[in-house]
């Protein structure tokens, strides 16, 4: 299905501020925020997460890429997993990390697995997480708040992978170096 990608000067009005933002945050507005405009509510919900996470989550900035590329991944979201790698490496993960991310495999960090374990638990059974998995992530470290977290990232990474899906969003310039593509596809 064909998507309009706005400009800020297309967008419906409720949303053009928040364009001209990310037009001044990445020099260029990313073509997820571009689609997303064409319903101002799904764009505002989306940075929404985006800004609450920025200034109030107990997950580091690493924790939480390692949560928005499981989920990315796991959905086959081509777009989100090269943006998120981009900010993943300005976030300063470890390669080693990002690689198994990219190639979903368990990870090298015990803590980040239990995290990537705990996302793909929430996602394959539906909130309904095996005690087991569950256990795990608290032994690791991580709480309710935690918990909570990890469930934001998964509606706001629902949000932008299905629509990505449907939109068939073009990859910005910007995550180019970040190109990914499923196992058995080419990016």
């Amino acid at each position: 299905m064909h998507f309009t990608l706005h400009t800020v000067e297309s967008a419906p009005e409720a949303v053009q501020p928040d364009l001209k933002a990310a037009r001044s945050a990445f020099g260029s507005i990313p073509n997820l925020y571009r689609g997303l405009a064409n319903a101002p509510a799904a764009l505002k919900v989306y940075l929404a997460c985006n800004k609450a996470l920025g200034e109030c989550a107990n997950l580091t900035p690493i924790e939480q890429q390692v949560v928005y590329l499981t989920v990315s991944t796991e959905n086959a979201c081509g777009y989100c997993v090269g943006a998120h790698s981009v900010l993943a490496g300005m976030a300063k993960m470890p390669n080693d990390i990002l690689r198994q991310l990219r190639e979903q495999r368990p990870l090298s960090d015990p803590r980040l697995n239990a995290l990537r374990n705990f996302a793909l638990a929430e996602m394959e059974h539906r909130g309904w997480v095996p005690e087991q998995t569950l256990n795990a992530f608290l032994e690791a470290g991580y709480d309710q708040r935690h918990i909570l977290e990890v469930i934001t990232i998964l509606a706001q990474k629902t949000l932008s992978n299905y629509y990505n899906h449907l939109a068939q969003t073009p990859l910005d310039d910007m995550f180019k170096s970040m190109e990914w593509a499923p196992a058995g596809q080419t990016a």
